[in-house]
Order: C-alpha cells, then structure tokens, then sequence
C-alpha cells in the first residue's frame, strides 16, 4: 500500500520550523530530507526516522520496526501531531548523520 501525499505533506508541514523539508517518493513510498540530509521514510502513511545515538537516548521508548520487508530498523515514529517533540528529535537525528555525498555528473571522467 503507497503513502498517502497528503500525509507526507503534513510531516513536512510539522517539521517546517526545523530547516528546509523535502520528500521524494521512492518506489510508491517516500524518503524524507532535512536540510539535505535524508533521515526518514514514509511507509504505508507510518514515519520511520533513522535509529542514531541521540535519537535513542531522547526517546527510547519508541518502537523499531523495518518501514518495508528486508529492511533494516527504523523508530516508527507514531505521535506526529506533537510537533515540538518530533522537531527537536529529527534535529537529534539529524545532528548525526552525514551530509550525503555529492553526485558525480553525467559524462564527466
């Protein structure tokens, strides 16, 4: 089952105060940016953030779960609509994950 677009656009609405929130989607799902750097996905209208140091010490009681079959953990992220605690863990989150790597360019040797 694919997400919801209207799902994804209200988590990048919560999250907004937080940096620049993009999303893609990706195979009917979608990943979800920050500022660049692609810290969650949304799954079957579920947010996944990834699993980092920070974010488990501010919030261990959160579930994990794989987003789709073969996947690895993610926290399943259920209480979206407090947008305070969601912000300040996806910049947890975020704070430790790298900026990804550049693209190489088409053609270029």
């Amino acid at each position: 089952m694919a997400s919801n677009p209207e799902f994804v656009q209200y988590i990048a609405d919560q999250l907004a105060p937080a940096g620049q929130v993009t999303y893609h989607k990706m195979f009917g799902d979608y990943g979800v940016y920050l500022d660049g750097k692609m810290f969650a996905l949304v799954c079957d209208d579920q947010l996944f953030i990834k699993i980092t140091k920070e974010g488990t010490a501010l919030a261990p009681q959160l579930p994990k779960a794989p987003p789709y079959d073969g996947a690895k953990d993610y926290f399943l992220y259920e209480d979206v609509d407090d947008r305070e605690h969601m912000i300040a863990f996806v910049q947890a989150t975020c704070r430790e994950l790298p900026m990804p790597k550049p693209k190489k360019k088409k053609g270029a040797t």
